[in-house]
């Protein structure tokens, strides 16, 4: 169980981030459109997962920007937004702001990629939504990095995540 910060308050999550060296585990997530995502999906492809509670939040909001802007500029990686948010509400956001370069992704019918990979928030106002983290992955599978951002209320470490890309 990690111990992060919301407004400087200890909250626990689930598990520990997947460490780096290993695959990550295969998950199923809901994209816009309702259909199911796998990890088979992006074989081949690096992949920077932007991992956050909500995109109703201004900083979940900021760094969704952010990874947007940052895609336009990767070539073979796809980034990944991953939330707890219901589909229509990521699909909503982003069609609002203009962010095309990102594919929203949600766990929001099971947690089970939470679980899995220890970012379900336990305790908190946020219980039951994903700690903000960052997941990079290798053409096969293989996790690069990764970021559990340490209170919840930052920002991710952008250049830290790119410089691994």
């Amino acid at each position: 169980m990690a111990s992060i910060t919301l407004g400087g308050n200890p909250i626990h999550t689930s598990g520990e981030l997947p460490t780096v060296g290993s695959k990550l585990a295969d998950f199923k997530l809901v994209k816009e459109d309702l259909s199911i995502a796998t990890l088979a999906d992006f074989s081949n492809t690096k992949l920077l997962l932007n991992i956050f509670p909500s995109v109703e939040t201004g900083v979940c909001s900021a760094a969704l920007r952010k990874f947007n802007e940052i895609a336009g500029g990767l070539s073979n990686t796809k980034v990944l937004c991953i939330s707890r948010d219901l589909p229509l509400a990521q699909k909503r956001f982003c069609g609002a702001e203009g962010l095309k370069n990102v594919i929203n992704l949600s766990d929001f019918n099971t947690a089970d990629f939470g679980k899995d990979n220890g970012l379900l928030i336990l305790d908190s106002i946020f219980a039951g939504l994903l700690s903000r983290s960052i997941i990079i992955v290798d053409e096969n599978g293989i996790i690069t990095y990764t970021e559990q951002v340490p209170e919840i209320g930052n920002e991710p470490n952008y250049e830290a995540a790119l410089a691994v890309l």
